[in-house]
């Protein structure tokens, strides 16, 4: 070990920090000399006078230490040498004055010496070892020689080997000490820089990231989370579902905890109000999420810390349908003569066919090009609807007599009777909302609905909710086995279908009429127990409507 000022700065603030302990240990050494060896004066007046006074200057000279290394952090070398140097001088005189090695005070030397070894370099400690080996040494020698004694040499000189043995050890030790701190100090730093780089990436990404206990209390999250569930600069400390808005999350949280699989699960989260009536989430409305679990491996320590993903799908969503959008806005202006046209005239080449061919096979193929000809007519009606940006109708819209009439309506075009559709229980409820764009986009939905529903009474239920920002909702449910969230993260995109006889733009018809209205429609998923069907199928469709004006 040496003073190199290639030393670290922790290893360097732990010499000077150790070098004041070796100051204050001083200081006490000395006032335990004084208070011990003062007891001399009664019996030996010169000698107990002689011990005394050198334990004052000891204790004097301790406290100047003290302060000089406490206000003057410079030349740790020269000040422990000196400290050293006194401490070996003055244990010599009181070792003299007490009557040499018979009077047991050459253990005190073991304390400047363990001093030299742990704060100084080995040559230096070695070096006051031999001083006080030599001077145990030479005043064995002199008792033997001038005044006639026989003093213990082997004493004497067990005393040096064991100076010279401890030092060596508490040297090394103290060296390996120290390489062991200054390595923990670098990978200190190093853990310092990588938590500030995983702190920006995690504070830039898109996704939200939440830190969640096992018991669902939020250790830390990053500001994409707080974004999305409306949590401004609280991400910590609070437990999952302690909210009406929040208990999706919690839910599929728990379920996953219960059954760890891998995928991806989809929730919407809503503002939600306080007991103290404080309205808290995302003021801007329902937040649909992607949500995937990660548990963190912490072996042999269980503190059962899982990681949270989420990932704002309906931005996600936006995004590609704007993309779509862009080419098929394109698409439209030359659609009603380059594709209707010629559509028509297969339509009525198709029926004249139909009135002189009757064979089955012909009546068959006649059927195949006529069906498919109202499927691309259906799809460049449903194209063009979409560039009709019609102005909605701002009257409120009463909405337990409009949902009994389109229910009426619905059942007798389907042929279904009158107890499969169930409608909840209005009120005088109102909505803003166009009649008829509210008609096409229930029927949609309804439509869907019949496709995969039992058809046992009430398998479809549309029923009024109110949220906690005071929003109406209207909730579309069947009894079928819900809509997987594969098939979710496109459910609302431009000609995507999973029917081999649909368009692929019903629901995304449906959603641009709802915001064209200032409302919103989305496919939630629900986690109660009282879902419908036997597969407990969560899923229905939430029309949010605009606030009341």
């Amino acid at each position: 070990m040496s003073f190199r000022t290639a030393l670290s700065r922790e290893a360097r603030v732990t010499l000077w920090r150790s070098l004041q302990t070796f100051t204050v240990t001083r200081i006490v050494i000395a006032l335990v000399l004084l208070l011990y060896l003062g007891l001399d004066i009664a019996e030996d007046g010169v000698h107990g006078t002689s011990s005394s006074e050198a334990c004052l200057f000891y204790l004097a000279a301790a406290l100047g230490f003290a302060v000089a290394g406490a206000r003057y952090r410079r030349r740790f070398a020269l000040q422990l040498g000196a400290q050293v140097a006194v401490d070996l001088a003055v244990i010599s005189l009181l070792y003299l004055a007490a009557g040499g090695m018979r009077s047991g005070l050459a253990i005190l030397y073991l304390f400047p010496l363990a001093g030299a070894a742990i704060l100084a370099p080995l040559l230096l400690a070695l070096f006051s070892a031999s001083v006080a080996t030599l001077f145990l040494l030479a005043e064995s020698l002199w008792q033997v020689f001038m005044q006639d004694r026989q003093p213990p040499l082997m004493q004497a000189g067990l005393y040096g080997a064991a100076f010279f043995a401890g030092v060596l050890m508490i040297n090394r030790l103290a060296a390996r000490l120290l390489k062991q701190e200054e390595l923990a100090a670098q990978r200190g730093t190093d853990l310092q820089v990588q938590q500030l780089i995983n702190g920006i990436v995690i504070a830039d990404v898109g996704d939200g990231i939440l830190v969640v206990g096992d018991d669902g209390v939020v250790f830390t999250g990053n500001p994409a989370a707080r974004r999305m569930l409306g949590l401004a600069g609280e991400a910590t400390g609070f437990r999952l579902g302690e909210g009406p808005g929040m208990e999706p999350l919690s839910q599929a949280f728990n379920a996953w905890l219960r059954a760890p699989v891998d995928g991806a699960v989809f929730v919407t989260v809503k503002p939600y109000q306080e007991s103290e009536g404080v309205l808290r989430g995302r003021r801007d409305g329902p937040v649909h999420l992607k949500l995937r679990f990660t548990r963190v491996d912490t072996p042999g320590v269980a503190l059962g810390r899982s990681v949270v993903f989420m990932q704002d799908v309906s931005a996600i969503e936006n995004q590609a349908q704007q993309l779509k959008l862009a080419s098929m806005g394109r698409l439209t202006a030359s659609i009603a003569h380059e594709v209707r046209n010629p559509l028509s005239a297969i339509g009525h080449a198709t029926a004249l066919l139909a009135e002189d061919l009757h064979g089955p096979a012909e009546v068959r193929l006649l059927k195949i090009v006529g069906d498919n000809v109202a499927r691309v007519n259906r799809m460049v009606e449903d194209i063009l609807q979409l560039s009709r940006k019609v102005q909605p109708n701002g009257e409120p819209l009463l909405l337990a007599n409009f949902l009994a009439e389109l229910k009426a309506e619905f059942c007798e075009t389907h042929g279904l009777a009158d107890d499969i559709v169930h409608i909840g229980d209005a009120g005088a409820s109102s909505v803003r909302f166009d009649p008829l764009h509210l008609h096409e986009v229930l029927l949609n939905l309804l439509g869907n609905a019949i496709r995969y529903a039992s058809r046992q009474p009430a398998s479809i239920r549309i029923f009024p909710a109110r949220d906690a920002a005071g929003r109406i909702e209207l909730h579309v449910q069947d009894d079928g086995p819900g809509i997987t969230p594969e098939v979710r993260s496109h459910l609302f995109e431009p000609f995507y279908t999973t029917s081999s006889k649909g368009t692929g733009l019903g629901l995304y018809l449906a959603r641009e009429l709802c915001l064209n209205n200032d409302a919103q429609l989305d496919y939630e998923y629900r986690f109660d127990a009282a879902a419908m069907g036997p597969r407990k199928a969560s899923g229905r469709f939430v029309i949010s409507f605009a606030r009341p004006a």
